[in-house]
C-alpha cells in the first residue's frame, strides 16, 4: 500500500479538521456546509481514548484522498473499546464540505472490524479475504420464493454476488449495491448469450427480518417488475441465523449491531462457472460497466 509519510499527512490535517472562522448551527454542524461520507479501509496504528482518536493507515479513498496515515475522531465512543492497534477496519470518513469545496471536521463512523490483531478483541471472528482462485464454500440460503438454494446450484454460470440488508439507510451502501446490480442486470439482458450464462445474487445478513416475502418485495422494486418479477436471473436470499457468521467470515463482511442500526462493510464477489472466485470488490467504487464486461468474459470461458 502506498502511503505518505506520517508528518506529511498531519500537515494536511488542518485542511480537514480546522474550524477557524466556521460558525456552528444548533445541530453541531458548521452552518452553510453539507455532509459527505466516503468508505475507507485501513489498519489501526493507535487508539487514544482520551481524545477519541484513531490513527489509521488507510487505502486510497477514490474521489477524496490518496492512501495515507492520519488521526480521525471516532463518532462512536464505544468503538474505541473494541478497536486495537493492528486491527483492519472498514468505516466511513465523514466530512463537512463548504461552498468552496473544502473539507472540514473529518471523523469516522460505522466502524467495523474486519481483521483482528488481538485474539481477545470483539468481535471474535477470523475473516477470510477472498482471493482469485478460491473455491466458494457451498452455503445454503433461503431465497425469495421460500426455497432452499445452495451456491453450488449456480455452477456453470458466472455469478456476481453481494451483501445487503433491506432496511439499510445508507445510500452509499446497500442501496448503491442494489442500484449497481440493477444496472448490471439490465445491461446483461442486451446480450442474451451472456444473460443465459450469468446470474446475480444479493445475500442479506439480516435473516430474521429479511424473510422471503420481504426479499421478494425488495427485489421486485429494484428490478422494476415488482410483483411480476420471476427472479430467474437475479435472486435475493439469506442464510440461516446459525450459518450467518460463517458466510460473513468467508466473504469478509464485517457486521455489528442489529435492527436498523446494523453497521457493516461491503463485499461483492465475481464467481466463475467452476465455482471459484474471479474477482473481489470490497468497496462501493466498482463500476457496473466494468463488471458487466468481466461477467461477459467469464460467461464465454
Amino acid at each position: 500500500m502506498k502511503r505518505r509519510a506520517l508528518w506529511t499527512a498531519l500537515l494536511a490535517l488542518p485542511l480537514l479538521t480546522g474550524v477557524s472562522g466556521c460558525r456552528y448551527g444548533g445541530d453541531g454542524k458548521p452552518s452553510g456546509m453539507t455532509e459527505a461520507a466516503y468508505p475507507v479501509r485501513g489498519r489501526v496504528i493507535s487508539v487514544d481514548a482520551n481524545t477519541q482518536e484513531i490513527m489509521l493507515a488507510h487505502e486510497a479513498v477514490p474521489g477524496f484522498m490518496e492512501a495515507m496515515t492520519m488521526p480521525y475522531k471516532s463518532v462512536d465512543a464505544a468503538a474505541l473499546g473494541e478497536v486495537h492497534p493492528g486491527d483492519t477496519i472498514s468505516a466511513q470518513i465523514v466530512v463537512d464540505k463548504d461552498s468552496d469545496g473544502d473539507f472540514h471536521h473529518a471523523r469516522l463512523r460505522n466502524i467495523v472490524i474486519v481483521g483482528q490483531a488481538r485474539p481477545d478483541a470483539v468481535p471474535q471472528k477470523q475473516y477470510h479475504v477472498p482471493q482469485k482462485g478460491d473455491a466458494v464454500q457451498d452455503f445454503a440460503l433461503l431465497n425469495q420464493d421460500g426455497k432452499v438454494m445452495h451456491l453450488s446450484d449456480l455452477r456453470g454460470k458466472a455469478v456476481l454476488l453481494t451483501f445487503i440488508y433491506t432496511r439499510c439507510p445508507l445510500g452509499d451502501f446497500c442501496p448503491k449495491m442494489s442500484r449497481n446490480f440493477a444496472e448490471v442486470n439490465a445491461a446483461l439482458q442486451k446480450d442474451q448469450a451472456a444473460y443465459a450464462k450469468t446470474d446475480l445474487l444479493s445475500i442479506s445478513f439480516d435473516p430474521v427480518y429479511d424473510t422471503p416475502a420481504v426479499l421478494r418485495s425488495y427485489g421486485g422494486a429494484y428490478t422494476g417488475k415488482y410483483t411480476q418479477e420471476k427472479f430467474d436471473h437475479w435472486q435475493f436470499a439469506a442464510p440461516s441465523k446459525a450459518d450467518l457468521p460463517a458466510v460473513e467470515q468467508f466473504f469478509n463482511v464485517g457486521v455489528t449491531g442489529s435492527g436498523t442500526q446494523i453497521q457493516h462493510s461491503l463485499s461483492t464477489v465475481l464467481v466463475g462457472k467452476d465455482g471459484r472466485i474471479l474477482d473481489w470488490y470490497p468497496g462501493n467504487d466498482w463500476k457496473p460497466a466494468e463488471v458487466v464486461q468481466a461477467m461477459e468474459t467469464a460467461a464465454k470461458a
